[in-house]
């Protein structure tokens, strides 16, 4: 099998992927999964597409992630990850869809506009 490469972002995180046949080593950064998350719900998260279609152990990830914080870091990776096991095995995508795995978050941080503390709220307002 061939090196399946990918895309996923969410946010301002963007994961490059590179899927090979392997033991089921996630190596992010030049870092274990373990490692670059050490928090057990984002470790989740990231699992969930593998442990779905239970070939956890099946590929080796290498990722490339940059930007954003650990969630939308996660997240982006778990897009990824499921992208990436579509083109490996097209009848993998009816459980992944399914399970809201292939959905783009589109969801970005508003701007802040000027002559406002942030991109909604607004001054004290004051009649006098």
């Amino acid at each position: 099998m061939e090196v399946v490469n990918t895309l996923g972002r969410r946010k301002s995180a963007v994961a490059r992927i590179y899927v090979s046949e392997g033991k089921g080593n996630i190596t992010i950064n030049k870092k274990d999964l373990k490692e670059y998350f050490p928090a057990g719900i984002l470790q989740y998260i990231v699992l969930q597409p593998l442990n779905l279609l239970e070939v956890s152990e099946k590929y080796d990830i290498k990722v490339n992630l940059d930007g954003g914080g650990p969630k939308g870091q996660a997240e982006a990776l778990r897009l990824a990850i499921s992208r990436a096991l579509i083109k490996i095995d097209a009848e993998s995508r009816p459980p992944l869809k399914a399970a809201g795995f292939l959905t783009r978050d589109p969801r970005e941080v508003e701007r802040k506009k000027p002559g406002q503390p942030k991109a909604r709220k607004r001054f004290q307002f004051s009649k006098r």
